[in-house]
């Protein structure tokens, strides 16, 4: 702050400055009244001089008056002019040097009443490179302090907690965010994992609760996604926690570096698959699969675009309106021919297999969202475990309330 205070000084400086230049101009006033006396007395010695000439008879008595006037006129001439410059003077010493005295004064306690000295030291500290995570978190921690309505700041600083194994105060961090910014899914995503990891990897009817909140709002909520795998490898439930990361994976960038990451869960979900699954688990999976023919409609072809989203799912005829199973392609994708089962559930107790009636829908999305789009295609209700291959259709503008 030492730069700031020097560059207000200068300021000031400046200002009195030009406040000042009237009072440095008014020492001519001095000599302005130097100059009045030296007129007087040349006045008196010219009417003395005047007087000498009459007594001797070379000016007569109305030549006398003559020049006792004209010394009159020029001595009454630069008497005015210097009265009005003492006058001036005076005047303009008094109120430049009362101003002088007032402006800091004035200054800083307008500045401090009105000022932003506090964000400015906060933009000075984030200025430089952090040497350190708990530089960082320190630094974060402060800003707070001073403005406990950031949700970002507390967003960061959650973040930070996790990146420290500091789950519990992430959770209470991520929490103030969302007090402060609402229920966004990527918030209550982060939130929902932080509160995993501080309870133990326990999983709890909260968790449960934001992650179907939050799959609700954003079906590709990466963070939420990477929770729920994480949660059923632990459990054991490894095609579950194949299919979530499996989701993750399809709406990652290509260049994300957790790609490699969560491919290799992938790989070790599949591996332990492969040595838990038993005939018995194969068959009842093998009942509970719809096999599905999707198709576009030729009429709408032109309506669509080759990457716009389309979601294929099942749900329940009399149950809760979230797909019981989802899989996601594109118009360039069809006519194709998908399968939809207990391993594509979106949530785990929600299952294709725990409904005996379902319903089909294919709906085209150009905003890649599962649950509002263009176009759509409905089956009939019909029996969860129906092994004949469905023909859907999309050929019906997407409505909003259905």
């Amino acid at each position: 702050m030492i730069e700031f205070w020097l560059c207000a000084g200068l300021l000031l400086l400046t200002a009195l400055a030009f406040l000042l230049l009237p009072v440095v101009r008014g020492r001519g006033v001095q000599a302005e009244e130097d100059r009045t006396a030296l007129n007087v007395t040349l006045y008196q010695e010219r009417l003395q001089e005047l007087q000498t000439q009459h007594a001797s008879g070379a000016l007569d008595d109305a030549q006398l008056q003559r020049g006792r006037d004209e010394a009159a006129r020029e001595l009454l001439a630069d008497t005015e002019g210097a009265e009005a410059q003492r006058k001036r003077g005076v005047l303009g010493s008094k109120i430049p040097f009362a101003a002088a005295l007032l402006m800091p004064v004035l200054g800083y306690f307008l500045y401090m009443h009105w000022g932003a000295i506090d964000e400015l030291e906060r933009a000075r500290n984030f200025a430089n490179q952090p040497q350190s995570i708990e530089e960082m978190t320190a630094r974060l921690e402060a800003n707070l302090e001073s403005n406990p309505e950031s949700a970002e700041g507390w967003y960061f600083l959650g973040r930070t907690y996790m990146a420290q194994d500091r789950a519990g105060d992430a959770a209470q961090a991520f929490e103030r965010a969302i007090g402060i910014a609402g229920r966004a899914p990527e918030l209550l995503g982060q939130w929902a994992q932080a509160l995993y990891f501080a309870g133990n990897k326990q999983w709890s009817e909260q968790l449960q609760g934001l992650t179907e909140e939050v799959l609700q709002a954003d079906p590709e909520e990466v963070t939420t996604l990477g929770l729920l795998g994480i949660a059923a490898y632990e459990e054991g439930r490894y095609q579950a926690a194949v299919d979530y990361w499996q989701r993750l994976v399809a709406v990652l960038p290509a260049g994300d570096p957790s790609r490699q990451a969560i491919e290799g869960g992938i790989a070790r979900a599949r591996q332990e698959l492969g040595q838990a699954e038993t005939p018995e688990a194969v068959t009842e999976d093998t009942v509970h699969t719809l096999q599905v023919r999707v198709q576009l409609n030729p009429e709408l072809q032109g309506q669509v675009q080759a990457d716009d989203s389309v979601f294929v799912f099942a749900r329940a005829v009399s149950g809760p309106p979230m797909p019981l199973a989802v899989k996601r392609l594109r118009v360039a994708d069809l006519p194709a021919q998908v399968s939809l089962s207990d391993s594509d559930a979106m949530m785990p107790q929600l299952k294709l297999s725990a409904f005996e009636q379902v319903e089909l829908v294919a709906r085209v999305s150009r905003a890649g969202n599962a649950t509002a789009g263009e176009w759509i295609g409905r089956s009939q209700p019909l029996a969860s475990d129906t092994v004949e291959l469905q023909q859907l259709v999309i050929d019906q503008v997407d409505s909003p309330a259905r």
